[in-house]
């Protein structure tokens, strides 16, 4: 599946809802593990738009580790602002 990409207007929206959300993923110094990603997965198809707390002193790092977790849930990454990464992922589709 290709990343979704957003348009400002949505980007918008989306963080101010997710202003008034607690980090229900916590990533921690361990780094990415499979059992996380699979928790954040879980938070994606239960509330859509979550926020995560990554673990690590540097930047680079925290932002290669919103990366993998994006590409590894088909998230996107809507904001991040220190150790907090929002994240993105429409519901799935209903089957009828």
């Amino acid at each position: 599946m290709m990343p979704l990409t957003l348009t400002n207007r949505e980007r918008s929206k989306l963080k101010a809802r997710a202003h008034a959300l607690e980090p229900v993923v916590h990533v921690g110094n361990a780094g990415l593990s499979d059992m996380v990603v699979a928790e954040v997965d879980r938070a994606l198809t239960a509330h859509e738009l979550i926020k995560v707390k990554l673990g690590g002193a540097d930047r680079e790092a925290r932002a290669a580790l919103a990366g993998e977790i994006c590409s590894r849930t088909d998230a996107t990454d809507v904001q991040r602002v220190g150790k907090i990464v929002v994240l993105w992922r429409p519901k799935p589709e209903e089957a009828s």
